[in-house]
Parts: C-alpha cells; sequence; structure tokens
C-alpha cells in the first residue's frame, strides 16, 4: 500500500506549538486578541492578522518551533510495524513559506532514524501529488486538504487534533486522534 504523509501535526508534533506561539504573538507583540476562528488550522485563517503581520510570525517563530518539536507520539512504534508492508511517501507544505523548515524537517527525521520512500516538501496541491504517486490512503490534519483529496477519490485519514474543523466522515474520509487508531485501520486496509 502507498502512504502519503504529511508532516506537521501528523509526523511532527508542532500544531500545539504553533497554536501556543501565535496565542502569544497576538498577545504579548501584537497587543491584540483577534483570533477569530478557533477552527482553523491555519495560523492566517485563526487570526485577523496583516499579511505582513503573519509573515513577521513565521520568520520570526516557524524555525524555533521546528526546534523544539518532538516527534507524534505513538508514531515511531507504528511506522516501524507497518513500514515492512507499506511504502511512505512525504507529502508536506514544509518549506513553502520559510527554506529552513525542510532542513529542521530532515534533522527531526533523521535524529529519529526516520526514513521515508520519498520527499515531497513545500507541496501546496497535496491532492496532485497523490494522484501522481498512486496514493492509496493521505493521511493529513489539515481539513482543507482532506477535502481535496476526498474530491478526487483518495481515501484519508484525517488526523484531527482537539478544537480543529470536525469532517464528516465518508467511504473517502476517516478520522483519527492518534497513531494507535491509524494503525488499527492501516491494518485492516492492507488486509482488503
Amino acid at each position: 500500500m502507498r502512504i502519503g504523509i504529511d508532516l506537521d501535526g501528523v509526523v511532527i508534533d508542532s500544531e500545539k506549538l504553533f497554536r501556543t506561539y501565535a496565542e502569544l504573538y497576538d498577545i504579548n507583540y501584537l497587543n491584540k486578541d483577534s483570533l477569530i476562528n478557533k477552527e482553523a488550522k491555519k495560523i492566517q485563517e485563526r487570526y485577523n492578522w496583516s499579511e505582513e503581520e503573519f509573515l513577521d510570525f513565521a520568520k520570526k517563530y516557524f524555525v524555533k518551533i521546528s526546534k523544539e518539536s518532538n516527534i507524534m507520539p505513538g508514531f515511531k512504534k507504528v511506522y516501524e510495524l507497518l513500514k515492512p508492508y507499506n511504502e511512505f511517501i512525504v507529502i508536506t507544505a514544509r518549506g513553502n513559506l520559510i527554506p529552513g523548515m525542510i532542513d529542521d524537517g530532515k534533522r527531526i527525521l533523521s535524529e529519529n532514524d526516520i526514513v521515508f520512500d520519498k520527499y515531497y516538501w513545500s507541496s501546496v496541491n497535496k491532492e496532485d501529488v497523490c494522484i501522481e504517486e498512486n496514493i492509496d490512503i493521505m493521511i493529513d490534519d489539515d481539513a482543507s486538504i482532506i477535502k481535496k483529496c476526498a474530491e478526487k477519490n483518495i481515501k484519508t485519514l484525517y488526523f484531527r487534533d482537539t478544537g480543529l474543523k470536525k469532517l464528516e466522515e465518508n467511504k473517502f474520509i476517516t478520522e483519527i486522534n492518534n497513531w494507535g487508531e491509524a494503525y488499527k485501520i492501516l491494518r485492516k486496509t492492507k488486509n482488503k
């Protein structure tokens, strides 16, 4: 089975740090309380910030947050169990805005002895990469990406963190909240 996999919020536990630093930046640096959509994953959709404020946040904090991030709980064990029977292809937007994020992503994976079969960094249209790579299941934590993949008949696992937008499940969208749930679904899919 060919599994497409996002990094941030799926393999690398960075999303809670992004949200924490965004709150601190909004309150302490901008002297605002501009949260407008608590369910949005992307910082630029969560806050009523100008493009300049968002870019300033990204430049100041994206690499810092990455350096403080760790592998998601349970990921490495599940990966080790699934890897002998599956191909894992990273399809991530990481590096799209701040190129240094790619090197730090590589560092985190290397330090944890995690090697994937193929990497697509700075990917904006993940659904197109999924089609090109003949992905059987895409795992992502971004509701908009999950919906785009599902619209192209790509099965997805929506790695939904607490508070993020809920999606209606269907034959192309299944919600998971941890790597144990992912393992159960991926094992069942393999055996079909």
